[in-house]
């Protein structure tokens, strides 16, 4: 089979933002999409599609092994490239990340231990919406539309903030709808296609997702970026993503020192560092918050969220960064929803100064389910390796044997959901390790626990270890 021309094809490839072989990439990807490259379509070579096309070499290979990554071509050694059987659509029509079908697919007799968040709204989130009231009855002259978040929230965060030694002003602070929106926003704001991002290996899917849908190239250091600056003489990334704070999935805590040197390092090179604070309240009994790493460096970027620490029903975040950059976000967010729910915002604003006292009543409850869960952990799958944490609200459990991904199919065939390690894990290094929630009360977890265990009894690992299906876009 002869190569196709593809150049006539391409027409204006080069025209827009970010880098030649990203730009190419993206030509070539919308002709796979338009079945004008139909499956297993032989490409040209990259020495003769970097002639027709005027470009080094090197554009094409980056091009090529970027398309690769996403399963889109095949490239074998004495056969050429060629256009994959199933090609992946970019973007898709919803994602394939388990944590979010649990949202967009629940099953009624299913106990899901995949999406994590408070099980019930506390009697102070409907107090604070009774204290708003007569504020909300008494506007006038107003639309309701404030896309960098109300005043009063605003001004609540940066309070928030300055409790804890951090100096901020409103003006630092844009509200979201939730953590992911944060995320997303951040990166729509950073990215562009075929932009690298260094993260934690495994780390928050949500991020993966966010990160993946403006389509970056995801990069994987060990949990606290360990190793981060070579990775940013050796990588050049456009953004860093770390939870220093009871870090998703793994539950670990950053030391100050470390906190210091990441958010340091990533100034000196000019890389945007996103501080996820998301589960940074989350302490048990006696554990203070650690200081969050905008106290070392003004570059970095805060996320910050109710959504764990109060309820999920609760879709209040925010971004602290620096004016010009919250500024900038606003504008996006603008496009997107023009601002969020504004009596959400004067809840929430009323709520935040009695947070400490919440947090306080709920961390006791938080460790007594995550003892719980460990105990019958052990008492009905021995050989299950889970270690405990000091916050947070998940556990990271490697199994003897296996993968995660093989096993989660059979949990959930028991009715448990649950995530396997390999789709938080850009390395491909955490397959058999499993992520698992402690946010239901004891007797749920117990019969969540009675299901694994019968799923456990008839796990079979299959003869290749089955990989998690990489996550697509949000």
């Amino acid at each position: 089979m002869e190569p196709i021309d593809v150049t006539d094809r391409l027409g204006r490839w080069s025209a827009g933002r970010g880098p030649l072989y990203a730009l190419l990439a993206a030509g070539l990807r919308g002709l796979i999409e338009d079945g004008e490259l139909p499956p297993g379509s032989l490409l040209p070579p990259d020495r003769t599609l970097a002639v027709a096309l005027s470009v080094g070499r090197s554009t094409v290979v980056a091009a090529y092994d970027l398309l690769q990554d996403e399963g889109r071509i095949v490239r074998r050694q004495g056969s050429g490239t060629r256009v994959a059987g199933q090609p992946r659509v970019d973007p898709p029509e919803t994602t394939s990340e388990p944590m979010f079908l649990d949202l967009l697919e629940p099953r009624s007799d299913v106990i899901s231990l995949a999406c994590a968040a408070p099980n019930r709204p506390p009697v102070e989130l409907a107090e604070s919406y009774a204290a708003m009231l007569p504020a909300l009855a008494a506007t006038t002259d107003d639309i309701g539309y404030y896309p960098s978040g109300h005043p009063r929230l605003r001004e609540a965060v940066a309070e928030y903030y300055r409790g804890r030694g951090l100096a901020t002003e409103a003006g630092q602070i844009l509200v979201t709808a939730g953590g992911q929106q944060a995320l997303s926003l951040l990166a729509r704001a950073y990215l562009r296609p075929g932009d690298r991002v260094v993260v934690e290996a495994p780390t928050y899917p949500g991020a993966l997702e966010a990160f993946r849908a403006e389509a970056a190239v995801v990069s994987g250091l060990p949990p606290g970026l360990d190793g981060f600056a070579g990775a940013i003489r050796d990588l050049r990334p456009a953004l860093a993503y770390v939870t220093p704070t009871y870090q998703n999935p793994t539950g670990s805590v950053l030391s100050t020192l470390v906190r210091r040197s990441l958010a340091e390092t990533s100034a000196a090179a000019g890389i945007p560092l996103i501080d996820d604070e998301v589960l940074a309240e989350l302490g048990f009994p006696g554990q203070q918050t650690p200081q969050p790493l905008a106290l070392f460096a003004d570059t970095v970027l805060t996320i910050g969220s109710l959504s764990k620490s109060v309820w999920g029903g609760l879709r209040i975040g925010w971004i602290r960064a620096a004016t010009p950059v919250v500024a900038k976000l606003a504008r996006l967010r603008a496009v997107h929803d023009l601002g969020g729910n504004l009596p959400a915002q004067l809840a929430a604003a009323e709520l935040l100064p009695r947070l400490d006292g919440l947090l306080r009543t709920e961390a006791a409850e938080r460790e007594r389910r995550h003892d719980h869960l460990r105990a019958e952990l052990a008492h009905r799958i021995p050989e299950w390796d889970v270690p405990a944490v000091r916050g947070g609200q998940t556990l990271w459990i490697q199994l003897p044997r296996g993968d995660g991904a093989s096993f989660a199919q059979a949990a959930l065939r028991h009715r448990v959901s649950i995530l396997a390690g390999g789709g938080l894990d850009p390395t491909g290094g955490s397959d058999r390790y499993l992520r698992i929630h402690f946010q239901h009360p004891p007797e749920t977890l117990t019969t969540a626990v009675e299901r694994l265990a019968g799923a456990w009894r008839t796990y079979r690992p299959p003869a290749t270890p089955t990989t998690a299906a990489p996550p697509l876009a949000l």
